[in-house]
């Protein structure tokens, strides 16, 4: 089990710090308009208190320019060049620049209130207040004046700048504390894991016991997951073993009849005493051939794969082939077989080469076991609510009742002789359970009847 926590970590860290980023982009990028805004108000209160100044000047100088003390003052505390310009309906020009920036043609002045507005003055973005008032001078004139004043934007722009870097500068202070944190909080949350993947590595091979460790809430599915899978192992490696030790253990006795009749074969005096010590090796042989290609299938029935070899079929169609394939044999043997068909078809989904082979052993069971000399053999489907029933039944003589609950274990027969090795019946079983229903025998009213039952889809 190799974890890689690194790129575990690496993958927390950034997938925590991208989000941290986009927030703290947004905020320097709120934060840059917010000042943007602060600054612009404070800097248009400054520039109309400008504007009110400027006019009151003009009354008292009667028009003159502003003294050079009082502009130099202006540009000096607010940090942009001021310009202004003075004028009215009755008095013309009166003072200032005689180029002020036009009025937007959606702006309506209204007397007595300040208007602003941006505009651009010799090539530089500008800020203008311009206001409507009525002024009475010391000569007796009066009359509604103009008055625009307007300043450079770059102290205003380099302020929200400033404010804005400054925030950008704490954010990334912030950040990268928030990236230590984080780095040091993966690591904290990891630990369990990390400890759990050690504990796992320094296993032995052949353990597989459930893992009892405390673990955090975020991890008792993958430890129960894991212990799940530890018993299913543990489990199938017990059947393994067991398997294997029955299967030897029923090998040997046929291995050893046919060491030994060829052995016998061998020392042989008369020709008649060859052929027959022959056809009893080829029997032994044929037993033995049969033990082997059972073992066999119960091997490919405990290993098939669901999703690979499911189709949808008939299993009337299929029960009626392989009564038809195996009829001959039966004739053979002075056995009648009769199918019995119900008035429907019985589709389901299944891997049809396994139900082929778990009939074929009922019908094998049967003629072995079950028929009685000129009997008869009855397969059949039946279908009722819910349930599909596949059965084999014959009018031989019924299992004893000690050995009905072990009928359908490995290497268990129903009655000694007979040719059998034991395993057809737990293959008829393993195939049924494997289509999620089951096998089963019941006592006939002639004989004994066998049943591999299916859920109706």
């Amino acid at each position: 089990m190799r974890l890689k926590s690194g790129a575990l970590r690496i993958r927390l860290l950034l997938g925590v710090m991208l989000v941290l980023c986009v927030m703290a982009v947004l905020a320097v990028a709120g934060r840059y308009f917010l000042a943007a805004q602060t600054t612009q108000g404070l800097y248009d209160k400054t520039l109309l208190t400008v504007a009110h100044t400027i006019s009151r000047d003009v009354v008292l100088s009667g028009g003159d320019l502003l003294a050079e003390e009082l502009l130099e003052t202006l540009n000096q505390s607010l940090g942009d060049q001021v310009f202004y310009h003075v004028d009215g309906a009755e008095f013309g020009l009166i003072t200032g620049y005689s180029d002020p920036p036009p009025l937007p043609k959606a702006l309506k002045v209204v007397a007595g209130k300040a208007s602003f507005y941006d505009a651009v003055y010799r090539g530089d973005n500008v800020r203008v207040v311009t206001m409507r008032e009525f002024i009475a001078r010391e000569d007796g004139q009066a009359g509604w004046m103009n008055i625009q004043v307007w300043q450079t934007v770059h102290q205003r722009d380099a302020l929200s700048m400033q404010l804005a870097t400054r925030t950008a500068l704490i954010m990334a202070l912030l950040l990268l504390a928030a990236l230590i944190a984080v780095w040091i909080a993966v690591n904290r949350a990891l630990r369990p894991l990390l400890d759990l993947k050690d504990a796992v590595e320094h296993r032995s091979p052949d353990d597989l016991t459930a893992i009892r460790r405390p673990v955090p809430d975020e991890l008792k599915s993958l430890v129960t997951s894991m212990n799940s899978l530890f018993a299913r192992l543990r489990k199938g490696f017990a059947d393994r073993d067991m398997f294997i030790s029955n299967a030897a253990h029923q090998l040997r006795n046929p291995i050893a009849g046919i060491l030994s009749q060829a052995e016998a074969a061998a020392q042989s005096r008369t020709e008649q005493d060859l052929r027959s010590r022959s056809r009893e090796v080829a029997e032994a042989a044929r037993r033995a051939s049969r033990l082997t290609r059972q073992l066999l299938s119960m091997e490919k029935a405990r290993g098939r794969s669901k999703a690979h070899n499911w189709r949808e079929f008939d299993l009337v169609e299929l029960a009626a082939k392989v009564t038809s394939r195996m009829a001959p044999q039966a004739l053979r043997g002075g056995v009648r077989v009769e199918f019995h068909r119900p008035d429907g078809p019985a589709m389901m989904r299944g891997d049809t080469t396994l139900i082929e082979e778990a009939l074929d052993n009922l019908i094998d069971n049967a003629l072995l076991y079950g028929a009685a000399p000129n009997g008869t053999i009855d397969i059949g489907v039946e279908i009722s609510a819910g349930l599909y029933t596949l059965y084999v039944a014959d009018n031989g003589p019924p299992i004893p009742e000690a050995k009905r609950e072990k009928i359908f274990e490995r290497f268990v027969r129903g009655k000694e002789g007979g040719g059998g090795c034991g395993l057809g019946l737990a293959i008829v079983r393993e195939i049924a359970e494997g289509h999620d229903g089951g096998a089963a025998y019941r006592v006939a009213d002639e004989g004994a009847r066998f049943e591999m039952r299916f859920p109706r889809p």
